[in-house]
């Protein structure tokens, strides 16, 4: 098959400087909104005590960890800015993102021991979900630095009960585990209740010399039986077991060496247990990339830096799809499918560090004309709408790449699917549902790029989490928006037939216009990238400067051990698109 896969059709051209320099104020509203994203990224890194504080305890921060666990230059942050329940500690004190480690890819989360050393705290167990959704989805080892010091007692309601509590993340580890997903762990500090519970569930676990899990902690057991009420009495009792417990805390590793044997390993120092973790990475299963390569890897023709040029900042202004794909796809080389059909999407394969995946992409601007052709001329086709044969074409798509077993990536920049009785009559309401049930049965792996606009029920359909198992992770970038409409819509939406009525009543408008005008801005708030990350409407906002990293990423990973194959020699895709 390698003549289908080599030297695949180029498509692309060069920005020449003069165009450069035209759209050099697209790429400044592009740098202004990442400095936004960066600020907030800072602020979480440095949420908690400071960092010398760690480091004159004698002990590294979960950030120092990563840094010497993980291949240098491999990770891939996700969930950085994620805070679903927008706590006070403006963090979900989970640090974590695919990176490698001994030269495979895994996923890695470490408890943020600087935020009220790793404790369970409010919107974590929603980024533990999404940690191990992460490693089901691909495939991949998933490596854990434990470092909890159990629930926020203050606010347990927040984190302990509830069908998607802390707790959850125990049983993912055994669905894990059921499936062939190894989870690795390396346990440092003080990890009573539920922290000991997350330091019992991984597959294997490494324990620094002073670390410790127990099913209750020393203030748990020197409370474990009051009167009723506290007096002077009881409080002194309470202060003798926790000074107790807090020179000799239950569950320390000669316990659970030497006695229970829960801990396979316990090493003196905290660089002892990443060592040890990266030996055992070595052993984690995976093919070599080789095994699964149509080609060899070849970097784009052009810089993928010209994203910031290319990609309008301005949610009105078309660009071309095609031009932004060729700087972040191999030998900026692909085979479109169905290039003359459905014409306001890209559908098509491309490789990554030689690896093959799908794309599908909104493309912008007029569409031909007498598109749609259900339509009959009544209005154009405008790109980032959805129309049948789009529609149509991504469903052929999707269950293909299911077919020859193809990771797909999803790039969003849509308004929504077409609507009104003529797109009704068109059956546009059914074939967006049925790309729904297409993805559902197409066991593959999928990435979501959010380019510009994430709208409406199109946002759902192509690739969206929110209907999508196989969702690996969402990407925003400095020009993402996600919204159920674009304000003003909502607004005219929302308050039309109060005008009429006001205006039928002889009453004056500008108070309606004003409610007008206000929720139209707070649509664009909350809609802005930081915005967005924050309540988890994507799982990381990136530069354009990084996204072919993280798609390599992704490759790579979904390649690397993956539950079914199609051999290239079996695929369909290219002989299709060949005829």
């Amino acid at each position: 098959m390698h003549p289908y896969f080599e030297n695949m059709p180029t498509f692309g051209k060069a920005l020449s400087d003069k165009k450069k320099e035209k759209l050099t104020p697209n790429r400044d509203q592009i740098t202004e909104a990442l400095d936004v994203v960066l600020a907030e990224v800072e602020r979480v890194k440095n949420a908690g005590i400071p960092a010398e504080k760690v480091h004159k305890r004698g002990q590294m921060t979960v950030w120092d960890r990563l840094e010497y666990l993980v291949d240098p230059g491999t990770f891939r942050p996700l969930h950085t800015l994620y805070n679903p329940r927008q706590n006070v500690e403006g963090t979900t004190g989970v640090v974590d993102g695919l990176a490698k480690i001994s030269g495979k890819w895994c996923v890695v989360a470490g408890f943020d021991n600087k935020v009220m050393a790793g404790a369970w705290i409010s919107g974590q167990a929603e980024n533990q979900l999404r940690i191990t959704d992460l490693a089901k989805r691909l495939n991949v080892p998933l490596v854990w630095l434990v470092n909890c010091s159990g629930v926020k007692l203050t606010e347990q309601e927040e984190v302990y009960a509830d069908r998607r509590g802390n707790g959850t993340t125990f049983f993912r580890h055994a669905e894990l585990e059921i499936k062939g997903v190894p989870i690795l762990a390396g346990i440092y500090g003080t990890n009573p209740a539920g922290g000991g519970y997350q330091g019992i569930s991984p597959t294997y676990l490494i324990a620094h010399k002073d670390a410790n899990i127990a099913v209750g902690g020393g203030g748990i057991v020197g409370g474990m039986s009051p009167k009723g009420f506290f007096d002077l009495e009881g409080a002194e009792q309470l202060i003798d077991a926790t000074r107790h417990f807090k020179a000799v805390p239950p569950g320390s590793a000669p316990i659970h060496h030497d006695a229970t044997g829960f801990f396979k390993e316990v090493h003196d120092t905290e660089k002892g247990v990443l060592d040890s973790i990266k030996e055992h990475m070595k052993q984690m299963p995976a093919y070599d990339p080789d095994f699964f390569r149509v080609d060899q890897p070849k970097e784009p023709l052009f810089p993928v830096e010209d994203l910031n040029y290319l990609v309008s900042f301005n949610q009105k202004a078309t660009y071309d799809f095609d031009q932004c794909l060729a700087r972040l796809v191999d030998g900026s080389e692909h085979m479109e499918f169905r290039p003359d059909y459905g014409p306001e999407v890209y559908t098509g394969l491309a490789k990554l560090n030689g690896l093959l995946v799908g794309v599908i992409g909104n493309r912008q601007g007029f569409m031909p004309p007498g598109y749609p052709a259900y339509a009959e001329g009544a209005y154009p086709g405008i790109g980032g709408k959805l129309y049948r044969e789009g529609l149509i074409k991504m469903n052929e798509f999707v269950t293909l790449c299911g077919r020859d077993r193809t990771p797909i990536v999803w790039f969003q920049d849509t308004s929504g699917i077409d609507v009104g009785d003529i797109a009704e009559k068109a059956e546009l309401l059914g074939l967006g549902q049925s790309l729904i049930y297409s993805i559902e049965q197409t066991n593959v792996p999928m990435m979501l790029v959010v380019l510009r606009k994430g709208t409406a029920a199109a946002h759902y359909i192509m690739g969206g989490p929110t209907a999508n198992n196989h969702n690996a992770f969402s990407l925003g970038t400095p020009t993402t928006e996600i919204y159920v409409m674009h304000g003003e819509t909502a607004a005219a939406a929302s308050f039309s037939r109060r005008l009429v009525k006001e205006q039928d009543a002889g009453r004056e408008l500008d108070p309606v216009i004003d409610k007008m005008n206000q929720l139209a801005q707070e649509y664009h708030d909350k809609s802005r990238p930081a915005y967005c990350a924050i309540r988890g409407f994507v799982d990381e906002v990136i530069s354009f400067d990084n996204m072919r990293e993280y798609m390599t990423a992704f490759a790579e990973s979904a390649y690397q051990n993956p539950l079914s194959i199609c051999p290239h020699h079996h695929m369909m895709i290219p002989r299709i698109i060949k005829g």
